[in-house]
């Protein structure tokens, strides 16, 4: 397990996030980052979550909608990495992969893509 404090981790996620390609995050309309210790039921088998609704399930959008929230958890994460550069990659795929189901692409074809 690696140790890092809040903002050190703060900036990878920041740097990992400005390494994704434009064509990635150039769509993502009303979309938060947030980084948490933990998800709400304490587990450390949850490394990510987007909280929104993917773009292919919306009927109707417009101005005054909460904003989506994709979420990365610092402790499961910290837990599964040895060294930081294993941090950064797992944050990259974590990223990747919630910014994804924004898209509307569900875990399965995360799986079928090497995205899991």
């Amino acid at each position: 397990m690696l140790d890092m404090d809040t903002a050190e981790f703060d900036r990878l996620v920041v740097d990992e996030l400005d390494l994704l390609p434009d064509d990635m995050v150039d769509g993502l309309d009303n979309v938060i980052f947030v980084v948490e210790d933990r998800p709400e039921n304490g587990t450390l088998d949850t490394l990510g979550l987007y909280d929104g609704i993917a773009l292919t399930e919306r009927s109707q959008y417009g101005f005054g909608e909460m904003p989506d929230r994709i979420i990365l958890f610092r402790e499961p994460l910290l837990a599964i990495c040895d060294t930081v550069d294993d941090l950064r990659e797992e944050i990259h795929v974590t990223l990747v992969h919630e910014i994804a189901h924004f898209y509307g692409i569900d875990d399965d074809r995360l799986h079928e893509l090497g995205w899991a």
